[in-house]
């Protein structure tokens, strides 16, 4: 099997588990958020250890570690990405347990246009004028939901900005995905077995010799191994097929919403994800032309050289 072939099956493996996470949160729905939160953020650090072990990838893990821990400001950005990603994680369990999968969905497709509005004004990026009609055209979507609808949809800003500002400090950091997701969960793990021990002590907490332990112990798993399956898979593919890969999770996530959980979709909506799909789709096809376009201009190797 090609490398291509395999990226395609990695990245396509990490969003296909991502979109059907739902189900997954479906299952533990009556246990505190903020628990499954604790617990998710406790076992994907221990997960992140054994796996950096088992590789023997530790040498590296120190030596990324050191580089960082020398300046203050990368410290800091560490400690910022630890909570937004953990904040993140907690609004999406919330809407998905509540009630609001769509909402969450729409996070996900909004997303990236997000983060191409911070590349724009924290980093002085530029776009084609087929690429700003996009991101109005998907804008437009989203004002007309949050019109119709009588709200913004909040939970969905939410989830968007945080996950595009978490993307903007992991670029500043630059640390290798594996190694950021244990320092990430390592910097917040002391604090979420202080509060699942709270809970234990307290008597209202949901650990023991249960099937909801397992689901919780499991949050370790289902966090790290679609993030790995991405990281092997964008190694060997072309960002503009990821780009196009990216939409399978939230449409599945829209799908489950919809069919398995019965959550409404109004005609409102479905005036506002044709505005969103089609800016999508049209910014999608101006930067796939546009890196076909760079890589007709980037002269090829002679043979020898």
């Amino acid at each position: 099997m090609s490398e291509n072939k395999k990226g395609i099956l990695f990245a396509l493996g990490a969003y296909l588990i991502w979109g059907f996470l739902p189900i997954y949160w479906k299952q533990v729905e009556d246990i505190s958020s903020y628990e499954i939160i604790a617990h998710r953020v406790f076992w994907s650090f221990i997960f992140m250890i054994v796996f950096i072990i088992v590789t023997n990838r530790m040498h590296l893990f120190y030596k990324d570690l050191k580089f960082i821990f020398k300046e203050k400001k990368k410290i800091i950005a560490l400690f910022a990405a630890s909570v937004i990603i953990t904040s993140n994680w907690l609004m999406y369990i919330i809407a998905v347990n509540n009630g609001h999968i769509l909402d969450a969905s729409l996070g996900y497709y909004i997303n990236p246009l997000i983060s191409i509005l911070i590349g724009f004004v924290v980093l002085g990026e530029r776009f084609s004028k087929l690429q700003w009609v996009a991101i109005i055209i998907v804008f437009a979507g989203v004002a007309y939901l949050a019109i119709g609808l009588g709200s913004a949809p909040w939970i969905s800003l939410y989830l968007a900005l945080s996950f595009s500002v978490y993307g903007l400090i992991k670029k500043v950091i630059n640390m290798d995905a594996v190694f950021a997701l244990a320092v990430e969960t390592f910097v917040l793990a002391p604090f979420a077995l202080i509060y699942i021990l709270f809970l234990e002590g307290s008597g209202v907490g949901s650990f023991g010799i249960n099937m909801d332990s397992l689901i919780m112990i499991g949050t370790g798993v289902i966090t790290a191994i679609p993030l790995l399956l991405f990281s092997l898979g964008a190694q060997r593919i072309r960002l503009s097929l990821i780009g196009i890969l990216q939409y399978f999770a939230p449409t599945i996530m829209l799908l489950i919403g919809v069919f398995m959980y019965g959550e409404a979709f109004t005609d409102i909506h479905t005036v506002a994800y044709i505005f969103i799909w089609g800016g999508l789709a049209l910014y999608t096809f101006s930067r796939f032309r546009e890196m076909r376009s760079q890589a007709r201009k980037t002269p090829r190797r002679r043979a020898g050289y």
